[in-house]
């Protein structure tokens, strides 16, 4: 396993304009029962905690996932505002992956965002749990 294509491939899924190579690189990425799960920004977390409940945030199976990439896709990507970009070197250790990601103004500039996931592997070498914590 190449953890640095890995990360490359798996930053990449979220800037990819076409939906249908879309589905087909979260499927090359992800076990068919893959999770991403999503530590909730302070909002909902505080949203949660008034009405009484978790903030979970979670995405599980391809079609789920194809939803969950295709949203942040729409929301950041589609308008020409943002790129998600590699950050940093990725580091492997078994069948675990940590890499870093940011959140670019298109065209480059200073980071919105810079985002942290921890990626468990199955077997054959695809994501069997994503778990995405976003730091700035």
């Amino acid at each position: 396993m190449n953890s640095k294509d890995l990360a490359n491939r798996y930053v990449a899924v979220w800037n990819e304009p076409d939906a249908d190579t879309r589905r087909k690189a979260i499927e090359e990425l992800w076990t068919e029962d893959g999770v991403h799960l999503l530590d909730p920004p302070e909002e909902i977390v505080k949203r949660a905690t008034e009405i009484g409940v978790t903030a979970h945030l979670e995405a599980r199976g391809h079609d789920e996932l194809v939803r969950r990439v295709t949203r942040a896709y729409d929301e950041f990507v589609a308008p020409g505002q943002y790129e998600f970009v590699p950050h940093g070197e990725p580091a492997a250790l078994r069948d675990l992956v940590k890499l870093r990601w940011a959140m670019v103004p298109a065209g480059g500039g200073e980071a919105l965002a810079i985002g942290i996931d921890l990626l468990l592997l199955a077997p054959d070498g695809r994501i069997l749990t994503d778990y995405q914590f976003v730091e700035v």
